[in-house]
């Protein structure tokens, strides 16, 4: 690296042939004279230089012209002027000396301290480097202390507070004229705020609601179809978004909590739920995938309930009641299901096409009190002891149950074109202002939300105010930051996903990451964060320096290490797919992350219940609701910081190699197998060799490049921020298979897929599928060669035999 300030060896060799000319010209006796203030006797041969007093009179003065102050004695020639010119010459040689030793020492230092963090692939900040100079020399130097203090500054958990209590006064799903007036409300406080800019962005999208005229229900049927028994199925607005509508009777099943692996066992313990309704628990997978599940296993409709072991149920102690059902979307999928892979604008003419992702079978939530009713009427085997929940007087078997059990679920929601507005604002990055940050949560709630979006939307106000009043004090942005307040994200992250798809073919080159902050203070016990593997270092600098919410001497990273425990086991998991962040990642391929604080011993049990209020929540979290925002606002800030101003992009490109290598290991013990049918993982293990190499050489090319040249940051920072984006499978349609990361995504084209399907090999021979084996292993193997090929650069400098 090149810094300011560095003396090169050319420059030097002139500074000292300026000096010693200087020297040889004082040799001229045109060019001085000397005129002494004491004369010598004459005659005298000695020289004495005690006391002598030197006045140096310019040549270029008239002849007889004497210094202002000087004697008007006749004038002597100076004695001994060789020995005045030789003490001249060293002042003047040890003065240059110091000079350049001082530069040289300067210009190494610099040298040292200017790509430090190229080193780990991060940027680190120094304490005593300045952080917020941006280009104007008139500003005061900012450093990074003096940025963390403006940010502590203008950080106001009293508004939180306030904003928390206005946006969960009541339910206000999409279309409502509750959130028309929240959403106003949004808007004006962004333009007050002095941003840059701020807008709407809408799209009509299609919704399902439940009918009006036609209520769903649940009942206790006979051999003939006469009601025998009809169960209460709680608030008719409690329901799940997207089921499939009709009438569908059978027996029961139960399925622990709908996961592949329970129906697995099913299967084991000789329980068939063809053709039967399966109840299963709330809790570990998302809704939609509990009824993705239960289709595949040929259920002909599922009720989910909440069990008293994972949300604990009792109204004495700030717990669910019985009675109480909680509410989720079934898309399988993100955005809008009538329009997969492509935006609800209004203006776009749909084809006749849904997502692949929607049920065929009818889902709806029922209370746990109903559940218990039910469940003690199954026979068949006992459930395995880890499948017991804790509701009184269930033996927990797994049916079904006598054949006078019969039950009639009736589901008949309809679908509306429904407007839903997303709402952003944006501050103008000084250098990359094309090169975004995002962070947003969803403005909307099918209950009043106080967890579900009122807690985000909070967060991201305040943090629009705190970085408008920031800018307005002296710290310049050199990324553009992007506030947004998305609606319909109860349906399943229906207007961040449409955003997504309605410009999905700049963002990939725009967005450099995205932070969530949906369902972000659920507890203050543990922090989690559901993440991207390029952040997880940038997140483990960021928790060391943001005080625990309940710990103020305490860092977050010091709370979650106590007890020798690892950081990234207590805190990182994956992307969920009922999370915005993930379709970020998985169909965007940006970089994203949702933090999230929860408790320890219990969940909140009110998440999705018309029980989410704020005074539930903040009972929940021991009245320390705006202390836990406030604490997670100061993590986002810090992030966004660092990610909005550092030069060089703090995202760990080189991660990838890592988590290549966990995957690309878990094949090894079917290398045999493969073998024995001239099968070969070679070329993938290849591909990751070349993807490590990339990122090493990128390395190396950004530590020895000079920091300054900002064509070469711009080029590094754009290599850095599409990492994720290489790793989208250019070789399945993004109407059929929107989640295209090889890595994070869902469909028979990632790693998981073909992991899924080698391990066949083992446990069922007859259905592995060579030639559908060999066209996923290509796939794959394309995907992560392309992701090589694309971080090592131009295509002169790629090192790639085919």
């Amino acid at each position: 690296m090149t810094q300011k300030g560095r003396i090169r060896p050319r420059d030097s060799m002139a500074r000292w042939r300026s000096l010693f000319q200087s020297v040889q010209k004082s040799k001229k006796p045109a060019r001085r004279s000397y005129t002494i203030y004491r004369n010598t006797p004459e005659g005298e041969g000695a020289c004495r230089l005690e006391g002598l007093q030197v006045k140096v009179v310019e040549a270029e003065e008239p002849e007889g012209a004497v210094a202002a102050g000087v004697s008007q004695e006749p004038e002597r020639p100076a004695c001994c002027p060789w020995q005045d010119r030789w003490k001249a010459g060293s002042y003047v040689v040890l003065v240059g000396l110091l000079v350049f030793i001082v530069a040289f020492l300067l210009g190494y230092i610099s040298s040292r301290g200017s790509c430090g963090a190229c080193g780990d692939l991060l940027t680190v900040v120094s304490e005593e480097r300045p952080y917020g100079v941006g280009e104007d020399p008139g500003g005061a130097p900012l450093y990074w202390a003096d940025l963390r203090e403006m940010f502590q500054k203008h950080l106001n958990k009293e508004k939180m507070e306030a904003t928390i209590r206005t946006m969960s006064e009541a339910p206000h799903p999409p279309g409502s004229s509750r959130l028309d007036v929240l959403s106003t409300h949004v808007l004006n406080a962004f333009t007050s705020y002095g941003l840059d800019h701020s807008w709407t962005d809408s799209h009509f999208v299609g919704l399902q609601k439940p009918s009006r005229s036609q209520p769903n229900f649940l009942h206790r049927v006979n051999a003939d179809g006469a009601v025998l028994e009809t169960f209460p199925l709680g608030d008719p607005q409690v329901y799940c978004p997207y089921s499939a509508s009709g009438v569908v009777t059978g027996g029961l099943v139960f399925a622990n909590y709908g996961r592949r692996e329970d129906f697995n066992l099913l299967r084991q313990r000789g329980v068939g739920p063809q053709g039967q309704l399966v109840i299963v628990r709330v809790g570990q997978i998302s809704y939609a995938e509990k009824v993705a599940n239960a289709e595949a296993s040929r259920a002909a409709g599922v009720l989910i309930y909440p069990d008293p072991f994972d949300i604990p149920q009792d109204p004495r102690r700030l717990e669910l009641s019985q009675n109480t059902t909680i509410y989720g979307h079934v898309h399988m999928g993100a955005g809008d299901p009538y329009s997969p892979g492509f935006p609800s604008f209004n203006h776009t003419q749909f084809p006749p096409m849904q997502s692949s992702g929607l049920p065929k079978i009818p889902v709806h939530p029922i209370s746990a009190d109903v559940a218990a009713h039910l469940l003690r009427q199954l026979t068949g085997p006992a459930a395995p002891r880890d499948w017991h929940g804790r509701l009184p007087g269930v033996p927990y078997l797994l049916g079904p149950g006598e054949p006078a059990l019969r039950l009639q679920l009736g589901v008949h929601n309809v679908k509306q074109s429904v407007m839903i507005s997303n709402i952003f604002g944006c501050i103008e990055g000084r250098i990359e202002p094309d090169h975004y940050l995002i962070v947003g949560a969803q403005r909307d709630s099918l209950g009043p939300g106080a967890a579900r979006s009122g807690v985000g939307t909070a967060i991201v106000l305040e943090l629009a105010r705190t970085f408008a009043a920031m800018a307005r004090n002296g710290f310049q942005l050199r990324r553009s930051l992007l506030f947004v307040s998305w609606d319909a994200g109860d349906f399943g992250s229906v207007g961040s996903t449409e955003w997504l798809e309605g410009y999905l073919t700049m963002l990939h080159l725009k967005a450099a990451a995205y932070i969530s902050v949906d369902n972000a203070a659920l507890g203050d016990d543990k922090f989690f964060a559901k993440t991207s593997p390029a952040l997880i270092s940038l997140i483990e600098s960021i928790i060391k320096q943001v005080d625990s919410p309940n710990r103020s001497d305490q860092s977050i990273f010091d709370k979650v290490t106590e007890h020798n425990r690892q950081w990234q086991s207590e805190v990182i998991r994956p992307l969920p797919m009922d999370s915005s962040a993930f379709a970020f990642t998985a169909f965007g391929g940006v970089p994203a992350v949702e933090f999230s604080f929860a408790e320890e011993s219990r969940p909140y049990p009110f998440l999705n219940t018309m029980a989410d209020t704020y005074d539930n929540l903040n009972r929940a979290l021991h009245g320390r609701l705006p202390a836990v925002a406030k604490t997670m606002a100061e993590v986002v800030g810090h992030l966004l910081m660092k990610l909005t101003h550092d030069h060089l992009l703090p995202l760990d490109y080189g991660c990838y190699g890592d988590v290549l290598l966990q995957h690309v290991t878990r094949f090894n013990e079917y290398a045999a197998l493969l073998k024995s049918r001239g099968l070969t993982l070679q070329w993938i293990y290849s591909a990751r060799g070349d993807y490590v190499r990339a990122a090493e050489k990128l390395r190396k090319d950004i530590y020895s490049s000079e920091e300054h040249n900002e064509r070469l940051l711009r080029m590094y920072n754009v290599r850095i921020m599409r990492v994720e984006f290489y790793f989208l499978s250019q070789y399945v349609a993004v109407t059929e298979t929107p989640f295209r990361h090889i890595l994070h995504g869902h469909g028979p084209h990632t790693m998981a897929a073909l992991l899924e399907h080698v391990s066949r090999l083992r446990e069922a021979p007859e259905h592995f599928d060579e030639v559908l084996f060999r066209r996923q292993l290509a796939l794959v193997t394309w995907t992560l060669q392309g992701a090589a090929n694309a971080l090592g650069g131009d295509v002169w400098d790629i090192d790639t035999n085919f």
